[in-house]
């Protein structure tokens, strides 16, 4: 069973310490593309990423600093510090919960295509769905093609956790039946009713991966054994290969910082 999930805006530099790192497997194509970044403008950044001129120059700045020089690589899996890695909680998994995400668990990447946990990354930011100033960098499904697809096991079950601008990447080359997409679903205090809520459903992400990884979840069948952070299946609003789950108390809001935050 492959786990997909997708990286985050928010990165860090984070320790070494543990496994070796491994080199990602499209890193060649990742230099190709880090290379032509570099020679945007702090104004083209801003225009295409949507974001304030301060934030342009931070990104740009960070974008120059990118590079592939071993002692500046952290592992992936510890260098994401979005939502979805509020729920994984990578920290904390054990040695031998990290060596069964390494052959299971991958994540779907702007810059890098797709990375395994311990491949060495360095912070940067690319979403997968900018939309670039040139060819062939204009459209980044485009640009990777099937070469992110052809990554993945030739068959067995995929949990899709990641999100459609993502996920993207490999569900037009994979047949259909091999993906399971799990729903996360909050219940309305005042109308009771499940609703889809952006950030809760970012840290069941995460959470619910983290579950696959130290349960050594391997049928499909199972995953509806999913019941951490409040969340529990509900047969009624599940489809076939699109599982629901509901909570009525969210229990995941200690995870992130800025759901901690916001009281």
């Amino acid at each position: 069973m492959i786990i997909l999930i997708h990286t985050s805006k928010v990165m860090r530099s984070a320790p070494r310490g543990g496994a070796a790192l491994t080199t990602p497997a499209l890193l060649d194509r990742a230099e190709t593309l880090a290379t032509y970044l570099k020679s945007l403008s702090a104004e083209q950044l801003a225009a295409v990423m949507e974001i304030s001129p301060a934030l342009a120059g931070r990104t740009h700045a960070l974008l120059a600093d990118w590079s592939v020089e071993a002692a500046r690589q952290s592992p992936a899996i510890d260098s994401f510090a979005g939502d979805i890695y509020s729920g994984l909680r990578a920290c904390d998994l054990s040695a031998a919960d990290r060596a069964y995400a390494a052959d299971r668990l991958r994540i779907l990447s702007g810059l890098y295509g797709i990375l395994r946990p311990h491949d060495a990354v360095q912070p940067y930011r690319l979403e997968m769905g900018y939309r670039l100033p040139d060819r062939p960098y204009d459209n980044l499904y485009r640009f990777w093609g099937e070469s992110i697809a052809r990554c993945l096991p030739p068959d067995g079950p995929i949990v899709d956790l990641a999100a459609v601008e993502y996920n993207k990447t490999v569900t037009p080359f994979l047949p259909r039946e091999r993906f399971v997409s799990p729903r996360f679903l909050t219940v309305h205090p005042k109308t009771g009713e499940p609703r889809f809520v952006v950030v809760h459903a970012k840290i069941a992400r995460g959470a619910f991966a983290r579950w696959l990884v130290t349960a050594r979840v391997e049928d499909p069948a199972d995953i509806v054994g999913f019941a951490e952070i409040g969340y529990r299946h509900d047969p009624a609003l599940s489809k076939p290969r699109q599982p629901a789950f509901v909570c009525r108390e969210f229990e995941g809001k200690g995870l992130s910082v800025r759901l901690h935050d916001m009281g």
